[in-house]
């Protein structure tokens, strides 16, 4: 432990300051930001070459906010148990909102801000890795980082507000509202964005920790990736992978991945393929709950993606058949090529993307039962029109018939003793 507080305090000696230092030549602070990745990825696995470096010199310049303890105290009202939101292998996160006052060009909004467990499954190497990561890249599908707090043994980080919390929640809590049909697929198009972006990037980013929690959802359940701690410089050059130690959610690391530690970007594929076929089962990748044949949701599942008359069973019952059946399928098969245990034969997430952009316009509509209605005129058989009007003509002589000797019985009240006629429509 006592070696890892002087690297903390060598690689950040201004974190206890709570103020982005401007100095530094700008030729100097430009190659900075051009390697901004190579610093996260490679000299992080060797402190010792970065001891002089300065975080917030690195990122003077990305928009990013460095905040005092105080300041998110005071946001947070000193991390209420009121404005919990939920805990990871991070930390806890919890709920503040910055008025515009706190900092200059800072709009006023609600942001979440996680606290490290210095104690939990990730340390500072992952939460510095998430400020590099979340400081160079900016897009509509990854979560905004609007800053960090470094100050002794703490590190925080403050992010946008994402009020329908994480897929997660959303999918697999009980004694709530089922996503429709239509949601989870703007979700999982949503996603599919954010890994195809990474991946496509002037240098390529692994996300390797993609799975149902680390997706946060809008108001209006836009996905946006989050926690960057485990992201990964992609190949370069000649290379094919990245070897490196295994590390992610087990149910949603690809089987290769776990078996050799070579990460390329057809294991985020692969962890994307997961997700989809949670999406379309409503089932945890993992559930030991369940029957044993049927626990890990890939083994049990992907046989059935192909075919169209075993789709049905593995469909989310919840959705009560209100979803594409066409929709279903493709995304099913989407889903069976995202899973296969050749990497080469997965597709590459530009390609998720296109097939999964038509599927927006599927809309929900009923699979199952239906009530059909047979017409009461038209459409009716000669035969059976014959013996309508031969009732109808009985009924109206019977009918005269009762009106004469009513109007005889009693004159002027006709109309109160009259029958109505019946009618010819059976079920």
């Amino acid at each position: 432990m006592r070696v890892m507080k002087i690297i903390l305090r060598s690689i950040i000696p201004s974190c206890s300051k709570g103020v982005v230092k401007p100095e530094g030549k700008p030729k100097k602070e430009d190659s900075k930001q051009s390697s901004i990745t190579r610093f996260a990825m490679l000299d992080l696995s060797y402190p010792s070459s970065m001891l002089s470096e300065d975080l917030s010199t690195s990122l003077a310049g990305s928009n990013i906010h460095v905040f005092t303890l105080g300041e998110l105290k005071v946001i947070t009202q000193s991390f209420s148990s009121a404005n919990f939101l939920g805990e990871g292998g991070f930390g806890k996160v919890h709920k503040g909102f910055i008025d515009d006052k706190l900092r200059p060009g800072l709009k006023a909004q609600p942001v979440a801000v996680k606290n490290l467990d210095l104690e939990g499954l990730q340390g500072h190497r992952e939460w510095l890795t998430e400020v590099i990561f979340l400081a160079q890249l900016r897009h509509p599908h990854l979560v905004k980082l609007i800053g960090y707090c470094c100050e002794e043994e703490n590190r925080l980080l403050v992010y946008e507000y994402m009020p329908r919390g994480s897929l997660e929640n959303q999918l697999f809590r009980r004694y709530s509202v089922s996503l429709p049909w239509a949601t989870r697929m703007k979700i999982a198009l949503g996603a599919a964005k954010g890994l195809a972006y990474l991946h496509e990037a002037e240098k390529p980013v692994i996300y390797r920790d993609f799975k149902a929690s680390n997706i946060l959802l809008d108001s209006d359940y836009n996905a946006k990736l989050s926690d960057f701690g485990l992201a990964k410089d992609g190949p370069e050059g000649d290379d094919t992978h990245v070897s490196t130690r295994v590390m992610g959610t087990q149910g949603y690391a690809a089987p290769e991945y776990v078996m050799t530690g070579h990460l390329t970007a057809m294991s985020d594929v692969y962890s994307f393929g997961v997700v989809l076929l949670e999406l379309l089962t409503g089932r945890r990748s993992l559930d030991k709950n369940r029957s044993p044949r049927e626990q890990n949701l890939v083994e049990w599942a992907r046989p059935m993606l192909n075919d169209h008359r075993k789709l049905g069973r593995i469909m989310d019952s919840r959705l009560e058949g209100q979803y594409s059946e066409t929709g279903a399928r493709k995304a099913a098969a989407l889903a069976y090529q995202c899973l296969s245990q050749r990497p080469k034969q997965r597709p590459k997430m530009c390609d998720v993307v296109q097939t999964l952009e038509p599927l927006q316009d599927y809309e929900d509509i009923p699979i199952g039962h239906f009530v059909y209605t047979v017409p009461a005129e038209s459409g009716a058989p000669k035969e059976d029109k014959d013996i309508k009007e031969s009732e109808q003509k009985k009924e109206l002589k019977k009918d005269n018939g009762n009106q004469q000797r009513n109007h005889k019985l009693h004159h002027g009240h006709r109309h109160q003793n009259r029958s109505p006629m019946m009618s010819p429509i059976h079920s």
